[in-house]
């Protein structure tokens, strides 16, 4: 009798374990079986345009988003530059794949600046995207101190955005220094006190026949005019005349 009871004791736990055991595997081995027996290597989507990986993806069973996009102007827009999960990685049918997109770099016109103020400029640079890069300071003749007086890229010339702008700003007139003057064009007369004005005399006097300007306009100056010099030279010109004798008239009147 007892040895009957064993019997019965080890046979109900034996059914026991394996309906513990045929548990398990119908509710755990057997369903991730299922599914990785499902899941399918992912295709490389890169470079491909994006309506078209999206239609490929929904041919396989995926689904596919636009989560983010890098602006560039090397590649056309709208291409796949980066998918996630990444390409032949193994994926369940139905899963969603998360796809980084081209899209064109913004570029700026860049404002004209010269003659604003530095705090102006900024402010223009700001309202496009852009930005005051390396501020150099120099003398100018005419151009009131604060002023911008050069630009690198130039007025209307194309930038990134965030990108930056080169700017000099005037110090104002040097001090000490002497800024040749522009007197071409100008009776002699005129010359004269234009020069004197600069702080500046006229030298050496020379004269060429045109019979198309009144007598005695300046036609050539030695120095270019917006030269700064450090010393006081005097500024050689050639005059017109109409005839021989307009050069013995004028030395006569001077």
């Amino acid at each position: 009798m007892h040895l009957m009871n064993n019997i019965i004791k080890h046979i109900l736990i034996f059914g026991f374990l394996c309906c513990f055991t045929i548990l398990i595997f119908n509710s755990a081995i057997m369903p991730f079986y299922i599914r990785k027996s499902h899941s399918i290597p992912l295709m490389n989507l890169k470079n491909k345009p994006v309506s078209k990986a999206i239609k490929i993806l929904e041919s396989e069973g995926f689904k596919g988003i636009v989560k983010d996009t890098i602006l560039t102007n090397s590649i056309l827009p709208n291409l796949i530059m980066e998918q996630y999960p990444k390409p032949y990685s193994r994926v369940k049918k139905g899963r969603t794949i998360r796809l980084t997109i081209s899209q064109p770099e913004r570029l700026i016109d860049v404002p004209y600046l010269i003659g604003q103020s530095k705090r102006n400029a900024e402010l223009s640079l700001q309202q496009v995207g852009l930005l005051i890069d390396t501020v150099y300071f120099e003398y100018h003749p005419y151009k009131k101190q604060g002023t911008i007086i050069w630009q690198s890229p130039k007025g209307g010339d194309i930038l990134r955005k965030g990108n930056g702008v080169h700017v000099s700003v005037s110090k104002g007139k040097p001090p000490n220094f002497f800024v040749v003057p522009n007197v071409i064009n100008l009776l002699k007369s005129e010359a004269e006190i234009k020069l004197k004005e600069s702080g500046l005399s006229i030298g050496n006097i020379e004269y060429k026949q045109d019979s198309t300007l009144v007598r005695s306009t300046v036609l050539k100056q030695s120095i270019a005019y917006d030269t700064v010099l450090e010393e006081a030279i005097p500024i050689d010109i050639t005059i017109s005349v109409e005839t021989m004798q307009d050069i013995i008239n004028i030395m006569m009147e001077n």
